[in-house]
């Protein structure tokens, strides 16, 4: 009797949670469904939300007509180049902000943070000026130096906070038994950090993955990424939806594999320093 008053008790609850959850998946079910409708329901008059004859040619038309291998292929490299500089440089500078105090040391944190205060849109003329001066526009490497402008200011606070988290008698001890600064952080401290260095890791790939405003400027027909690509599907004639639903489609599977197999540390990532002990 009293499971049943505890379930009746909760079934409110349950059903504004199911709610959430249907409003938020339903925009990716629509994607879907549009991906592998054919075009007669796709610019027919009436709405279906299941396709009468489901058929993937959008997916085959996407990569045989329109070559998006490619941007998804520009668009890993590019993320995961970023993700990769940004947390050597995040990580070693947040430790050394954690662990030392130094003149400078509060100016150079809240410049940090004022980074992000301005809209990237400002760097888009001084970034173009110094990559073409470079040599590297229209690379992938000047996206990876443009992103890194703004990943790396924002991980360092991140990492930061973390760092602040963990005692430092940690390496103390490591050191007093023989290790030197930089095998404790290695084998001491970095283990520890793991959680949040996947934490950072996530945001710093899922903006790299996502960005349009310098991708859009700093690439050509060769380099461009994916977000650049879905968006030449919009043309003066029409929106070729069946393929830029396909194309949105596969842009989150990537990300969705590594959210499936980071789970478990991203979750720990996220909640590390919410208690204090």
């Amino acid at each position: 009797m009293r499971k049943k008053q505890s379930l009746l008790a909760a079934l409110p609850g349950y059903l504004v949670l199911a709610l959430l959850l249907a409003f938020l998946l339903f925009p990716f079910y629509w994607t879907f469904v549009t991906s592998i409708k054919s075009d007669g329901e796709l610019y027919g008059s009436s709405v279906s939300y299941w396709p009468k004859r489901p058929n993937f040619d959008s997916y085959r038309k996407l990569f045989s007509d329109f070559n998006f291998l490619r941007p998804m292929a520009n668009s890993l490299i590019v993320a995961a180049s970023t993700t990769l500089v940004s947390l050597v440089v995040s990580l070693l500078a947040a430790y050394s902000f954690s662990r030392f105090r130094f003149k400078g040391r509060k100016i150079l944190m809240t410049l940090f943070l004022t980074n992000n205060m301005f809209p990237t849109v400002l760097l888009l003329i001084p970034l173009y000026a110094i990559m073409r001066k470079l040599g590297m526009l229209y690379t992938p490497g000047s996206l990876i130096l443009s992103y890194t402008t703004f990943t790396i200011p924002f991980s360092i606070w991140l990492l930061n906070g973390y760092l602040d988290d963990l005692p430092s008698s940690l390496e103390e001890a490591a050191m007093v038994d023989g290790a030197n600064r930089a095998q404790a952080f290695l084998q001491i401290i970095l283990p520890i950090l793991m959680p949040c260095v996947v934490a950072t890791g996530a945001y710093v790939f899922m903006t790299s993955w996502n960005e349009y405003t310098f991708a859009v400027m700093f690439t050509n027909e060769a380099s461009r990424t994916i977000p650049v690509a879905l968006r030449n599907l919009v043309g003066l004639l029409g929106v070729q939806w069946g393929m830029m639903t396909a194309g949105g489609i596969l842009t989150i599977i990537p990300v969705c594999i590594m959210f499936f197999f980071a789970q478990k540390r991203l979750i720990a990532g996220l909640t590390a320093g919410a208690e204090k002990g």
